[in-house]
């Protein structure tokens, strides 16, 4: 079974609003082995509304819209489905007892004439009830297959997929089974890795196809697959990820529901009673960030010193101002001397430190912009990486703690 999401709403066209309700949609509907073919954004228009419903019916089986169901002059996509499928408003009463119940309890405003207008829905239409808000969703059937509405706000949207939708369309239609697995590597650009398992790629049973997802430092394999018995699928996904594995044994990877590493470093540490400490210059505390938004981080995480200054470097983590002069801040020496020192002052068994030129200028380093300087300090020794990251900051940054964080997991792998 073919399905196509539409997005409806000027804001997600002119850049206002990033379309989340798709993502969150897709994931649901592949899960019970439905293929999404196409998302489309639609500007608030009836013809352009119009347009998209029949454009995506000779596409797919099942067209899922989200947005324009509110209750103002330019929420149109109700009228649009009236058009498209020959039909009327009336009001549903239900759905008008419902609203009205929503205001009594939860909205300090009167009801007004507008919001009356939310209990109008096609004729047509079966009701699908929006529990924590006034838009109600819609399912409506044609020669082509079936259309659903669905409210353009998140939390509302998401409820009523999981809790209405997918359950009508498990029981309605009859689907074949779906199966992804995801295996993310660090350290390997997607061509290393690709050269790396081409021989495995290629037996892989035509089931089965391998998608490559490069980020920043990792390469996302994605193996996906189809089959009518899902058994047989398991049997197979199991089979090729068991020839993949020891190809990749050498490389930091997370084979567990695509996982970020901090995650996995987060877990190890809890398994053996370690504890973590950083030193952040360059990327100036957004190492820690990825810690302490994890629950649970104060089990394991002792603290971090963002040390972009050399005085600071001095007067926090010791470092000597002698190889602050002769090497300057970016460099082997200083970066080894800050991840000893949070090491020490923090008490902690394993440590990360972070030095580099982001850019745009030099300073007064002796190295290039991209040039970063990275050290790890575990129980048993310290040592440094020196990287070159290219030329843009945001990325020289991201992909230097990407880079930081795969270093220490492949030594906590070791344990």
């Amino acid at each position: 079974m073919k399905a196509e999401l539409m997005t409806i709403g000027d804001e997600l066209l002119i850049g206002q609003v990033v379309d989340t309700n798709s993502a969150f949609i897709a994931q649901e509907l592949q899960k019970i082995g439905i293929e999404v073919v196409q998302i489309t954004s639609i500007p608030d228009r009836l013809t352009a509304i119009v347009d998209g419903l029949s454009q995506a019916q000779s596409r797919a089986d099942l067209v899922i819209t989200t947005g324009g169901l509110g209750p103002t002059k330019d929420d149109i996509t109700k009228e649009a489905f009236c058009r498209y499928f020959d039909t009327v408003l009336v009001e549903n009463s239900a759905w008008m007892a419902h609203v009205k119940e929503l205001f009594a309890k939860y909205i300090s405003t009167p009801i007004n004439a507008m919001n009356y207008t939310q209990a109008m829905l096609p004729a047509t239409a079966e009701l699908l009830a929006n529990p924590y808000g006034t838009a109600a969703g819609m399912w409506m059937e044609n020669q082509h297959g079936v259309v659903v509405a669905m409210p353009g706000v998140p939390f509302e949207m998401k409820s009523m997929v999981t809790d209405q939708l997918i359950p009508r369309l498990t029981t309605r239609f009859k689907r074949p089974f779906i199966a992804h697995k995801t295996v993310v590597t660090y350290g390997l650009g997607e061509s290393a890795v690709a050269d790396l398992i081409e021989d495995w790629e290629a037996s892989l049973p035509k089931a089965l196809k391998l998608a490559y997802l490069p980020n920043l430092g990792k390469v996302r394999l994605r193996i996906s697959g189809t089959h009518p018995d899902q058994q047989v699928l398991h049997q197979m996904m199991e089979e090729a990820l068991k020839g993949l594995y020891p190809l990749i044994q050498h490389l930091s990877y997370s084979a567990e529901h695509d996982r970020p590493v901090e995650a996995l470093i987060a877990e190890k540490l809890t398994q053996i009673g370690g504890s973590l400490a950083l030193a952040e210059s360059f990327t100036g505390g957004a190492l820690a960030a990825r810690f302490t938004q994890m629950p649970g981080a104060s089990a394991y995480f002792k603290g971090s010193a963002v040390v972009y200054a050399s005085e600071a470097k001095s007067s926090l983590l010791e470092v000597s101002t002698s190889d602050l002069e002769a090497y300057s801040s970016v460099s082997s020496q200083v970066a080894e001397s800050m991840v000893v020192g949070a090491q020490r002052t923090f008490g902690a068994q394993y440590a990360i430190s972070t030095t580099g030129n982001a850019g745009p200028s030099v300073g007064d380093s002796k190295e290039e912009v991209g040039v970063v300087y990275l050290g790890i300090a575990t129980p048993e020794r310290v040592w440094v990486e020196r990287h070159e990251m290219g030329n843009h900051r945001e990325r020289i940054v991201e992909k230097s703690i990407n880079k930081a964080l795969t270093l220490l997991y492949a030594e906590l792998l070791k344990l």
